[in-house]
């Protein structure tokens, strides 16, 4: 069965660096492409990065752009975002996802940032 568990997740200060990681399981993981999603309640889920299966082409959101970084490790079968100079304003739940079929999603790992 096809699985994402994401982790990594916690409380920083503004300013501050996390670097989430996604763990895949029961597929292809090389093949596919695959992203990070975050959403705050109440608001549209918004895609954060997407890097595809080989890593030979990566996508930011210009909200994130110069901050975050994606990066995945076909051997361990992982998915990364390194954050820094966070803000507030991300703030959210973070979420891994697969193009796989109809699409793989993980559940999620809370980032807060506040001081």
């Amino acid at each position: 069965q096809a699985r994402l568990v994401e982790s990594g997740g916690g409380l920083v200060q503004p300013g501050g660096s996390l670097r989430l990681s996604c763990a895949a399981s029961g597929f292809d993981f090389g093949r596919h492409a695959t992203s990070w999603y975050r959403q705050v309640p109440g608001k549209e889920r918004e895609r954060v990065a997407a890097i595809t299966g080989i890593g030979d082409s990566i996508d930011y959101a210009d909200s994130v752009k110069g901050r975050f970084t994606i990066s995945r490790d076909n051997y361990k079968i992982e998915l990364y975002l390194s954050m820094n100079a966070l803000k507030p304003e991300d703030t959210a739940v973070y979420s891994c996802f697969a193009l796989v079929g109809s699409g793989i999603w993980g559940k999620g790992t809370p980032v807060t940032v506040s001081s």
